[in-house]
């Protein structure tokens, strides 16, 4: 239903000529046709089969270790912006 409204002005339309519009000038975007498809029932039982119980491999250590180099960017990033709010 808010598809609906959202097509109806050419909303979306607007949206991709403004989103494309870097890459390569688009105009007079029109949405023609819009198919809607059902989301898949969710079975947990197929689920389950396909992955059973599992390899029991939860919590064994890593084969080889990690390099001292790797770091988590956003923790870096943080870090490093805290710091030059200290100083």
């Amino acid at each position: 239903r808010d598809l609906v409204k959202k097509l109806i002005p050419e909303s979306i339309g607007k949206e991709i000529e403004k989103q494309t519009r870097g890459i390569f000038p688009l105009k007079d975007v029109f949405i023609r046709k819009v198919k809607i498809i059902k989301k898949p029932k969710f079975d947990i039982t197929k689920l389950m089969e396909l992955h059973g119980d599992g390899d029991g491999d939860e919590g064994v250590a890593m084969l080889r270790p990690e390099a001292e180099e790797a770091v988590n960017v956003l923790t870096a990033e943080v870090k490093a912006t805290a710091m030059e709010d200290d100083a």
